[in-house]
């Protein structure tokens, strides 16, 4: 079992910077690739980023890539996405997800653990 703990999220005003982390602990050998979506009310979970545990090859949503960044420190088991330029847009709760396969996929339904999301918040 894999357990995920977010953390980074607040309130931020647009255009500002925020950088969330996600801690996993249990048997983290087990983690192929780590990744982020994001779910704002009344909306479906969207991908945001995917890194691959091992190799560090990295996948974005097309609508984010040019903002955010997602990397890992295998040592610290630890992912995390820097988030720049911010947008009222970007206000969601974003979740940190894991999976047993390498392959980086964008359907949340995919991955096999998730954290209990932190809340981001992006004033106008």
């Amino acid at each position: 079992q894999v357990q995920l703990a977010e953390s980074g999220g607040g309130l931020v005003q647009a255009g500002g910077s925020l950088r969330l982390s996600c801690a996993a602990s249990g048997r983290t050998v087990s983690i192929g690739a780590m990744g982020w979506f994001r779910q704002a009310p009344g909306k479906e979970r969207e991908f945001v980023a995917a890194v691959n545990w091992r190799g560090g090859s990295t996948r974005y949503s097309d609508s984010m890539k040019a903002r955010f960044t997602i990397s890992r420190d295998i040592a610290k088991n630890t992912v995390y996405l820097q988030m720049n330029s911010l947008k009222p847009e970007d206000t969601a709760v974003y979740y940190c997800a894991a999976k047993t396969g390498g392959s980086l996929m964008t359907s949340s339904g995919i991955y096999d653990y998730w954290g209990q999301g932190t809340q981001v918040t992006v004033s106008s």
